[in-house]
């Protein structure tokens, strides 16, 4: 999950309509200053029914959880645990939603979900393109909903077949997603069709 300006209120909408036994991890890369105090985590656990910590560098993933990428590192995943790196900025950031979705992409292939929230900018939309090739799913805030239309916006022109969705439809899908994972559906088996919700 992944978002810019407007990111952080759209990212806390989504994780207060998530149930205690949500059955997936989820990892944010929200655009912040390299000196941000951690503000943002204490932010996303009001009304989280989920755990939700900063990540720390080789972490073990763990299902229910929310992982927030501490301000100047980019997160990658790994196919155990989560990693930090302080490679160049992507799209002038670190995290970066790039990052975090090509390596979503890389490992997890088609259970790899991506969400893009409200932002300005471009960062995103090249992950997003990746999870998709990948054959994962991609959700995307409704542009005309979001604080910041550009990120969405980017992603939905960089993707094909996407979702653009208001910010309780994407919990909802979220919820039934994980709902299947749980009992072995794969994202691959399903058509974003599925969601007469969603607009391309």
């Amino acid at each position: 999950m992944g978002g810019s300006l407007g990111g952080m209120q759209s990212a806390q909408s989504i994780l207060q309509a998530l149930p205690a036994d949500f059955a997936m991890a989820i990892v944010i890369a929200l655009h912040r200053p390299p000196d941000d105090e951690d503000m943002l985590t204490p932010l996303l656990q009001r009304g989280c029914a989920l755990r939700v910590s900063e990540v720390m560098d080789k972490e073990p993933i763990e299902m229910g959880r929310v992982y927030v990428a501490p301000p100047d590192y980019h997160v990658l995943i790994e196919p155990d645990c989560l990693s930090l790196s302080v490679d160049e900025r992507v799209n002038h950031a670190r995290p970066s939603i790039d990052v975090l979705f090509e390596s979503a992409a890389l490992v997890h292939g088609a259970r790899a979900i991506g969400v893009i929230l409200s932002g300005a900018g471009v960062d995103g939309a090249r992950g997003a393109a990746a999870i998709q090739q990948s054959a994962g799913t991609v959700l995307i805030e409704s542009p005309a909903m979001a604080l910041r239309s550009d990120l969405p916006a980017a992603a939905l022109a960089a993707t094909a077949a996407s979702m653009s969705l208001p910010l309780p439809q994407i919990a909802a899908v979220l919820c039934e997603l994980a709902r299947k994972s749980v009992n072995g559906v794969s994202n691959a088996s399903r058509s974003t069709s599925e969601h007469p919700a969603g607009r391309r």
